[in-house]
């Protein structure tokens, strides 16, 4: 839930409240929304204007430090949302995967919605990452992202099993196209893919007026699974934590003899092979 806050500390609070309560579920991941960092841009100093989007990488060290130090001292692999940075004079979205042993993976927000480049000239990233960790290997995928099956496709053909995606939609319509793609690349793919979204509202900061969201842990509709491909979801719109255990094995058995095998079955005689 974005809140109107007025300090960094009150940031760092909140962060850490989500953690440790993750880790109370011994959880081996945790995933925070995309542009929930935009919470510093309602802080204000007596006297001062807003801040607008061009001052959220003043932040990036204090977020940086934050999510290392929780990461080292919980054991976790913390994925923290989306944070806007500045990069060669342009301003990325980028998501950070933070490591228990200090590493930090990084994966820019590859495509950009008509909203981002009108009113805050955001770069675009060229280059999909796969992270590997000791639970296996991952992709990072922001929100729209998840709209383009291309993307979502290379990243399995190069060993990804589970794809995060931090998400920020202001309404109904932005949300279900989010959730249906989500959805759609784990029945192509035959993965999972966790989603989590902004709800609530930031008044004093533009475009960040209004959240839709749900968490949810999505599956491929085969027998092993729920029969909705829902693992696990959050209610609509409120503040909470959902967890759910992912067993890969099982996407393996059904890549080799599931109800339908997508994966195995793709025609790459009549399409592009994207191994």
């Amino acid at each position: 839930h974005l809140h109107t806050i007025s300090s960094f500390q009150e940031f760092a609070d909140q962060v850490e409240h989500y953690v440790k309560t993750a880790q109370e579920f011994d959880s081996d991941f945790v995933l925070f929304p995309e542009l929930f960092t935009t919470q510093l841009l309602s802080i204000r100093n007596p006297g001062e204007g807003a801040l607008t989007i061009n001052d959220l990488p003043s932040f990036t060290d204090s977020y940086m430090e934050l999510f290392k130090g929780l990461a080292k001292s919980t054991g976790m692999h913390l994925i923290g949302g989306t944070h806007i940075i500045e990069d060669g004079g342009r301003l990325y979205n980028s998501a950070f995967l933070f490591y228990p042993d200090g590493r930090v993976g990084e994966q820019r927000k590859l495509h950009i919605t008509p909203t981002e480049v009108k009113e805050w000239n955001m770069g675009a990233g060229d280059v999909l990452q796969v992270f590997d960790t000791d639970k296996g290997r991952i992709a990072i995928l922001v929100c729209y992202d998840m709209e383009f099956p291309e993307i979502v496709r290379m990243a399995k053909a190069r060993g990804a099993d589970v794809i995060f995606c931090p998400s920020c939609t202001d309404d109904r319509h932005g949300f279900h196209r989010v959730r249906y793609s989500c959805h759609a690349r784990t029945i192509e793919n035959q993965i999972y893919v966790v989603v989590t979204g902004t709800i609530g509202s930031l008044p004093t900061v533009d475009f960040m007026r209004g959240n839709f969201g749900q968490a949810a842990v999505l599956t491929p509709n085969d027998v092993p699974f729920p029969p909705r491909g829902i693992l696990a979801e959050g209610e609509i719109n409120d503040d909470m934590i959902i967890t759910a255990d992912l067993d890969l094995a099982l996407l393996e058995e059904v890549r080799e003899k599931g109800s339908v095998t997508t994966w195995r079955d793709r025609r790459t005689d009549l399409y592009t092979d994207w191994k």
